[in-house]
C-alpha cells in the first residue's frame, strides 16, 4: 500500500483534507480499514474535529464493503481516498473495472452480495461514475452524529 496525504498543517476550515492509499491486491482488506482509523484518528486528536464513534465504525465498515468489492471484482490496482469536509468523510475508491455495480433490492433470503445494499442504508450519500479508465465509487459519511461519542482510543 502506497500512501499519499495532503493534511500536514491543515485544518477543515482551511478546506478538504485528504489522504489517499494505492493498493495493488495482495493488502489485506484489515489494511484499508486502519487507514481509515489513521485519518479519522487525525482529525479528532490533531485538528480537534467531532468524530463520533458511530462515524469510525461507518466509515471502517464503507471501506471494508467498497474494498472488498474492488478485490473480487476488479482486476489491477485500486485507489481508496478519504476527504475531509463541512462535517463529512468521503470515501472514494477508484478501480480499473468499467462497469459500474448494481444495487440489488434488499433480499433477506440472499446469502451474500449485500455490500452496496448496507452502504447505502449507513451514508449520507452514494455515487458511482465511470471514468476513463475503471469507475470511481463515492460514499459519504458524516462526522459528529453523536458529537458526545468522541472515538475511543481503540485499534480496528
Amino acid at each position: 500500500m502506497k500512501q499519499a496525504a495532503d493534511s500536514e498543517g491543515r485544518a477543515l476550515s482551511d478546506g478538504p483534507i485528504s489522504v489517499s492509499a494505492a493498493f495493488e491486491g495482495n493488502e489485506s482488506i484489515a489494511e484499508a480499514r486502519a487507514h481509515a482509523w489513521v485519518f479519522l484518528r487525525y482529525l479528532q486528536a490533531e485538528l480537534g474535529v467531532p468524530v463520533s464513534e458511530r462515524a469510525m465504525d461507518i466509515v471502517q465498515l464503507v471501506v471494508s464493503e467498497l474494498v472488498t468489492n474492488t478485490r473480487k471484482y476488479a482486476p489491477g490496482p485500486s485507489l481508496l481516498t478519504l476527504d475531509a469536509r463541512d462535517g463529512a468523510v468521503s470515501v472514494t475508491v477508484w478501480d480499473t473495472e468499467p462497469q459500474l455495480p448494481v444495487v440489488r433490492d434488499t433480499n433477506p433470503i440472499r446469502v451474500g452480495q449485500h455490500g452496496l445494499e448496507i452502504v447505502m442504508a449507513v451514508c449520507r450519500s452514494l455515487e458511482m461514475h465511470r471514468e476513463p479508465v475503471g469507475k470511481r465509487i463515492t460514499a459519504t459519511i458524516d462526522l459528529a452524529e453523536d458529537p458526545v461519542g468522541d472515538v475511543a482510543d481503540r485499534r480496528p
